[in-house]
């Protein structure tokens, strides 16, 4: 069956970049973080909500289902973070070359994170 598939080549150096780009990203926007997952929380407990027929088992699960949709919405936020990172990657890597690729996007976290730290010490 794998066999009928193109190969796939992924380049390492991008897939890092890429991420370095989505996590400094994901520390830099946190109101759009937070609006993202609140969001995404509501949407998977309405979601859940269709699925009882019953009131009373819908609230005796109801804590651990919060919980879980919670989870969900905190992973499934990442991935508009991953997309942002890889047009920013791919900006960098057609602005400076791919060599400098990886190093601003460590640049990158550095500078954001240090940003995360002084928003939060303020607050």
């Amino acid at each position: 069956m794998l066999e009928m598939l193109p190969p796939i080549n992924i380049d390492p150096t991008t897939v890092a970049g890429a991420t370095l780009w989505a996590f400094a990203l994901y520390l830099s926007l946190s109101s759009v973080r937070e609006w993202l997952m609140t969001q995404l929380m509501r949407w998977f407990n309405f979601a859940e909500r269709s699925m009882y027929l019953s009131v009373q088992e819908f609230e005796r699960t109801r804590e651990a289902r919060e919980s879980q949709n919670a989870f969900y919405a905190s992973i499934f936020s990442i991935f508009p973070f991953l997309g942002l990172g890889i047009l920013c990657n791919y900006g960098v890597e057609i602005s400076l070359g791919r060599s400098w690729a990886i190093s601003v996007g460590i640049l990158a976290c550095m500078a954001f994170g240090v940003y995360e730290l002084g928003r939060q010490s303020q607050e």
